[in-house]
């Protein structure tokens, strides 16, 4: 019974899905409601199993990444595999921006910093990012910003969290900013979802370094004039857009503090550095950076021999 419902969950979910309907997490959620609740208890993990397979089967639902069938309860609709392959940045990157070093990283040794950063560079100490912006971390970011679906920001902010725990030298204090939107642009959308990132992002920050004393402060940072879509814009064009656009709440609110400024996408670091420069025109201290996702440049591997290469001798 449960193959042939399942099969069939599958086959309509997948049309559903290629046609674009909308996901509903009603009934998910009241089930993951019931696994959480304290009546639960101890047979929390003993209900978990048959419960995620009655959800399965009684409301059938498809990842919207991949439109394979949801065989387990959660508020996201996306599927555990796919959230498995949101995995961190591999490369070689800068230390002060993020971008990936590319070939410059073969010829250095240790820290380095990209061709960019070494003539100019930003306002803010360093940036850091989870992963790179593409496959499916480009399309779970896309459910969460463009259609409303912000049960993602929970898995998300718990990726934005490792990016956030990825900070050396640190100050033990900071106070946490998420990139705003203007006001009309976040009334339309309903929400900041910088904001639901931070958000979701923080409570596991907190957990894994509980010495750590990071306050959101999302309010003192305002965006004071709508901009044109960054998306399709040169890199001049972009810090040309921004221009103006920030501005600092209450300068008391700043003066001295260090600022963690957290974004969803860092592309050509347009907003982060405009961000940083009025943060610290207004006089914070220094001003970090963490994305969740970070928009990297093509670049080709190299190899690098792992023991020292052997005189070959012609007799």
């Amino acid at each position: 019974m449960r193959c042939i419902f399942s099969r069939r969950a599958f086959n309509s979910s997948q049309s559903d899905a290629a046609q674009g309907a909308p996901f509903d997490a009603s009934a998910w959620r009241a089930i993951v409601r019931v696994l959480r609740s304290p009546l639960a208890g101890s047979f929390g993990s003993i209900l978990a199993t048959p419960l995620h397979d009655l959800g399965s089967v009684l409301f059938p639902s498809p990842c919207r990444l991949c439109a394979g069938p949801l065989l387990r309860v959660h508020t996201a609709p996306v599927c555990d595999d796919c959230l498995a392959r949101l995995i961190p940045q591999s490369m070689d990157v800068c230390t002060r921006c993020g971008e990936t070093l590319g070939a410059e990283s073969y010829f250095q040794t240790g820290p380095a910093e990209c061709r960019t950063c070494r003539v100019v560079a930003p306002p803010f100490e360093c940036a850091v990012a989870y992963g790179t912006y593409h496959d499916e971390m480009r399309r779970s970011l896309h459910l969460l910003k463009y259609e409303c679906i912000t049960s993602m920001a929970k898995p998300l902010g718990a990726l934005l969290a490792q990016a956030m725990l990825s900070l050396r030298d640190a100050p033990p204090a900071m106070l946490v900013i998420a990139v705003p939107l203007f006001a009309s642009k976040e009334r339309s959308r309903g929400y900041n979802q910088s904001i639901l990132l931070t958000d979701a992002a923080l409570p596991v920050v907190r957990a894994q370094r509980p010495a750590w004393k990071l306050q959101a402060a999302h309010n003192k940072l305002l965006r004071t004039r709508e901009t044109e879509s960054q998306f399709g814009l040169a890199p001049h064009q972009r810090r040309e857009n921004l221009k103006g656009a920030f501005a600092v709440a209450a300068k008391d609110a700043v003066r001295g503090k260090d600022v963690l400024l957290i974004d969803d996408i860092y592309t050509t670091g347009a907003t982060a550095r405009e961000c940083s420069r009025v943060l610290l025109a207004a006089g914070a201290s220094s001003v970090r950076v963490a994305t969740l996702a970070r928009a990297q440049m093509e670049t080709f591997g190299f190899w690098r021999p792992s023991a020292p290469v052997q005189e070959l001798k012609v007799h």
